[in-house]
C-alpha cells in the first residue's frame, strides 16, 4: 500500500466512524479483520465491526463524534497515524460531558485494507474529563494494565533479554 492509498483509506475509515456508518466502517477492513478497542474489546469480521461502530461506540460517543488521523506514515504492510477524536458522552451516568483524546492507531495492511486495528490512548485523560471517581479510575486502569501484559508480544517483549530484538511484527 503506498502512503497515497493508505491516506485515503484513513479518510474513508474515520468519515464512516463520524458518519455511524457500520457498513461503510466495516468495509474498511479484510473479511477476517480485527479491532482492538480499549473500551470495547476485541471485534472480528465485518459484521462484528460494524455492530460495535453503531451499536456501541456510537450509542456512546454520540452524533456529535469527530475523528481525525493526522500524520500517517506506512511501509505496506503497516501503518501508523496520531489521532484526534472527540465525542459529548452520551452514557446516561456521564450525558453531555465533552471529551476530547488524543492516540496512536497502528493498522495492519492487507490487499488495501486494514486486518488489524489497535491503538494507545490514554484512557485516563477520557475518564477524567467524564468525572470517573478516582476508585473507579484506578479499578479500570489496574484492569488495562493486566490485559498489556497478557498480550503475547508483551509477554514476548518481557521474555526476552536486554539488546535482543524481535524480527519483523505480523
Amino acid at each position: 500500500m503506498t502512503d497515497q492509498a493508505f491516506e485515503q483509506l484513513l479518510l474513508r475509515f474515520t468519515a464512516a466512524a463520524e458518519a455511524g456508518d457500520g457498513q461503510a466502517f466495516a468495509a474498511c477492513f479484510t473479511p477476517d479483520g480485527i479491532y482492538h478497542d480499549y473500551i470495547y474489546g476485541d471485534h472480528q469480521g465485518r459484521a462484528d465491526i460494524a455492530h460495535m461502530l453503531v451499536n456501541l461506540f456510537r450509542r456512546d460517543a454520540g452524533p456529535d463524534y469527530r475523528w481525525e488521523m493526522r500524520d500517517p506514515v506506512c511501509n505496506g504492510r503497516i501503518g501508523y497515524a496520531w489521532s484526534l477524536s472527540s465525542f459529548t458522552s452520551q452514557v446516561p451516568e456521564f450525558a453531555g460531558r465533552s471529551v476530547v483524546i488524543d492516540g496512536m492507531s497502528r493498522f495492519g495492511l492487507r490487499d488495501g485494507l486494514i486486518c488489524d486495528y489497535s491503538e494507545s490512548v490514554n484512557g485516563g485523560v477520557a475518564m477524567a474529563q467524564l468525572g470517573v471517581a478516582a476508585p473507579r479510575i484506578e479499578k479500570v486502569l489496574q484492569r488495562w494494565a493486566k490485559q498489556l501484559r497478557e498480550r503475547p508480544a508483551v509477554q514476548a517483549y518481557l521474555q526476552r533479554p536486554k539488546g535482543r530484538r524481535p524480527g519483523p511484527a505480523p
